[in-house]
């Protein structure tokens, strides 16, 4: 494996598959006795249950018929 100029490298397909690494995962580095980990950071429960809703609205509302509805509450 090999670094880019810019610091990046290719984690391998199998690799990937295997730990559920997918675009947007967000990853740590763990050092523990000079050896560094590369481990899936824990995802907020809320942020997962937000994520399955993108994108599904089918309100017929502008942007604007929104805000107000929000401001109103």
């Amino acid at each position: 494996m090999r670094v880019t100029t810019k610091g990046q490298v290719t984690i391998p397909r199998n690799v990937r598959e295997k730990l559920g690494i997918t675009p947007k995962t967000e990853l740590n580095f763990i050092e523990d006795n000079g050896r560094f980990y590369i481990v899936k950071a824990k995802e907020h429960k809320i942020t997962r249950e937000f994520q399955k809703l993108r994108g599904i609205a089918t309100a017929q509302m502008s942007t604007n018929e929104i805000m107000n509805l929000t401001r109103n509450s």
